[in-house]
């Protein structure tokens, strides 16, 4: 590849992705065109100046999206398989008898947060948003506060940030020799957040449309949708677990999860017909994603500043508009951080845009409101807050600690299969 085209001391290809992501923030009803005209301006500018990481030409550009493949299929058979899933559950029944088991007032809301950052330490951050805005809907009657949106995305996203298999983030760093206990240490700051944005969050909600306490009479549970959406979430977590530990080498070949989604949805599809009539709004919103992250990952970071907290507190504002996998898997090579903080970080980090984590954009494709930065900012400003004291909280309580080599100083070693794959 070669060297990178300077403008007043900035490479042209982080220009390009700025102006792109200017204009998805200033045109918000025109989110898709623009992410795919930033996608097609940067290309082109790569193709014919610079080449790519892998090569120039169209043999590089064809080499890098090689690379890219699973993660990009990956990202849409999830964004798109768990828009039925949330279908399914919205059909079970089972939001409409939420009320009955949450406090009244504004406290409803706040423990509704809470469970949906319970349920993403162990479930993808994507289900846990969907499920939780499907429950929203009912238990507000359909009046949902995009800072109420805003926080169930920050949620499902902090609740990830301290478990291994909560996020993909954290399976990297597993994977490449972090202990487990040291990625379980931004829990301190999960928590900490999950208060500071899911009290006023929670008020600002039940001011716009309080919880509906009493759920409607004579109500009956569609026991087999909601047995598929347990079985759907089961076959994500045992496929995530499986492969993490047994086959880690076929992360790199075949979206593993979001094929074990997809093969019980077409599997249970007899029983109970999925609600395909969403997939169109949910493809446009898909491929939004994916050409961002796809812009993201031709831009020439090939390296970090030293570690240090004050470069893993910048990391978490970078990753609300840069993909945090390439972020974090450049912080693993580097090595050198704390990573119960870059697990917070770049886990947390995205929370702060819409469309700055996979979460996100899942719940803005339920929630269309929710594409306007500008609105996001304005009614979800306490998660900037919540993301800054969460970190100075465990920066207090905690201390940095870098670890100078990961893959040798580990409380619990990762799988042998795993540390085979890293030697390869």
């Amino acid at each position: 590849m070669v060297e990178p085209i300077l403008l007043f001391g900035i490479p042209v290809d982080f220009i390009l992705f700025g102006l792109t992501l200017l204009g998805v923030a200033l045109f918000h009803h025109h989110t898709l065109q623009v992410a795919l005209t930033g996608l097609a301006a940067i290309t082109l500018y790569k193709l014919i100046f610079t080449g790519f990481k892998y090569g120039t030409g169209l043999t590089g550009l064809a080499l890098h999206m090689q690379h890219e493949a699973v993660i990009l299929a990956n990202l849409f058979l999830l964004l798109m398989g768990f828009a039925l899933l949330s279908r399914h559950f919205e059909k079970s029944r089972v939001p409409d008898e939420m009320p009955a088991f949450l406090p009244d007032d504004w406290k409803g809301g706040f423990v509704l947060l809470v469970l949906i950052a319970v349920v993403s330490s162990f479930l993808d951050n994507i289900a846990a948003a969907l499920i939780g805005g499907t429950v929203a809907r009912h238990v507000f009657r359909g009046k949902v506060h995009i800072g109420y949106l805003a926080a169930i995305v920050a949620a499902s996203n902090a609740g990830g940030a301290g478990s291994v298999v909560g996020d993909t983030t954290t399976t990297m760093m597993w994977i490449d020799g972090v202990s487990p206990l040291s990625v379980a240490e931004a829990a301190l700051g999960a928590i900490v957040a999950v208060v500071i944005f899911g009290i006023p969050a929670a008020m600002q909600q039940h001011k716009l449309s309080p919880i509906v306490k009493n759920p409607p009479k004579r109500l009956e549970i569609e026991w087999t949708r909601l047995g598929i959406v347990a079985a759907i979430l089961l076959a994500a977590i045992l496929a995530n677990v499986t492969a993490n530990l047994r086959f880690p080498h076929l992360l790199d070949l075949i979206p593993v999860i979001g094929l074990a989604v997809w093969v019980v949805i077409l599997l249970t599809a007899p029983l109970r017909r999925p609600d395909w009539e969403v997939m169109p709004e949910t493809f446009t919103g898909t491929i939004f994603l994916l050409a961002l992250v796809t812009c993201a990952s031709m831009m020439p970071v090939e390296k970090l500043p030293l570690a240090s907290w004050q470069t893993a507190l910048g990391l978490g504002f970078v990753s609300a508009v840069f993909d945090n996998i390439p972020l974090t898997a450049l912080a693993l090579k580097q090595g050198g951080y704390d990573w119960g903080f870059l697990a917070f970080a770049v886990g947390f980090g995205g929370s702060m845009i819409w469309f700055g984590s996979s979460a996100g954009v899942a719940l803005s494709n339920m929630y269309p409101e929710a594409k306007s930065v500008g609105l996001w900012l304005r009614h979800g400003w306490y998660i900037i807050v919540a993301y800054v004291i969460g970190f100075f909280v465990m920066l207090a309580v905690l201390g940095w600690r870098p670890d100078a080599d990961h893959r040798k100083r580990t409380d619990i070693p990762p799988p042998a299969a795993a540390m085979a794959a890293i030697a390869r």
